[in-house]
């Protein structure tokens, strides 16, 4: 388990902005990305019948969309245990595969970060 007070404030500001998602939305999961220049992008999973992404593979279309070149960091608020291969996919096509991608408990502890490589 990773101490979240001990993590950089602008990766506890996207765990935040992930737990929030998740709550304000109703959805499993929330999830927050950071591009190269410091903006953030924000989703909730997407479910419809003809749809369906992760929070994380939201945000990351968000960054893609708004024109986001890199990522910085990324994380997740899921009850998962770990972080889907197709969600650490996601971030290393735009991030690279040394982009940090955290872990964060419906409460926003940070369980784990693992690299999107």
């Amino acid at each position: 388990m990773t101490d979240s007070s001990a993590l950089d404030p602008e990766d506890r500001k996207i765990v935040t902005l992930a737990r929030s998602a998740r709550a304000r939305n109703g959805v499993p999961e929330g999830a927050a990305v950071r591009d190269e220049t410091g903006r953030t992008y924000v989703a909730g999973t997407v479910e419809l019948e003809s749809l369906r992404l992760s929070a994380l593979q939201t945000a990351v279309a968000m960054a893609v969309a708004s024109g986001a070149k890199s990522l910085e960091s990324a994380a997740v608020v899921s009850e998962a245990g770990a972080v889907a291969d197709v969600d650490r996919a996601a971030v290393r096509d735009l991030g690279g595969p040394a982009t940090p991608v955290l872990l964060a408990g419906l409460d926003g502890a940070v369980h784990t970060t693992v690299t999107a490589g």
